[in-house]
């Protein structure tokens, strides 16, 4: 069994708890230790931040989807804006969190969330959509079960 579900939302700052909000209470029906929750929930707020400063004009949208599938989440956030530019090298993974990857100052406002993702999750995908205007974020973690967890949990573990 899975849990899969996917989102069209707009480019406004309001969509980005809605969709952290469905992702933290798809996490914890299944069973999902709210650590392991919490980290996914700011990794998915900062992709979806990012889709909507950076993601194309007004008019268009952007996309999350989420697989809970056995131990493992997905997260894929899509937009249509002008993509990853070659300073950002689209299909690699950001480099490990070292200190020379930290931001200038811990008050710089931009270019952490990429970072971020990185720092929270286990596996991370940055590249531009394929024939079209846009870039994909995806990012994977293995999850940790709460204690007591609901027969979901089993019924995830075991697919």
């Amino acid at each position: 069994m899975s849990i899969w579900w996917s989102l069209h939302l707009r480019r406004e700052a309001a969509s980005v708890p809605l969709a952290r909000r469905l992702l933290i209470g798809a996490m914890e029906t299944a069973g999902v230790d709210p650590e392991t929750s919490y980290d996914l929930a700011v990794a998915l707020s900062e992709a979806c931040a990012n889709a909507v400063e950076h993601g194309g004009d007004a008019s268009t949208g952007y996309r999350v989807t989420a697989l809970i599938d056995g131990d493992t989440c997905r997260i894929e956030v899509t937009d249509s804006g002008p993509g990853f530019s070659g300073r950002s090298r689209p299909g690699r993974r950001p480099a490990p969190p070292t200190r020379e990857r930290t931001p200038a100052s811990v008050h710089d406002e931009h270019g952490r969330g990429l970072f971020l993702i990185a720092s929270l999750t286990d596996h991370v995908r940055v590249r531009n959509r394929p024939g079209r205007q846009g870039a994909v974020v995806s990012f994977d973690k293995i999850l940790k079960w709460r204690d007591g967890a609901p027969p979901a949990a089993a019924l995830l573990k075991a697919s």
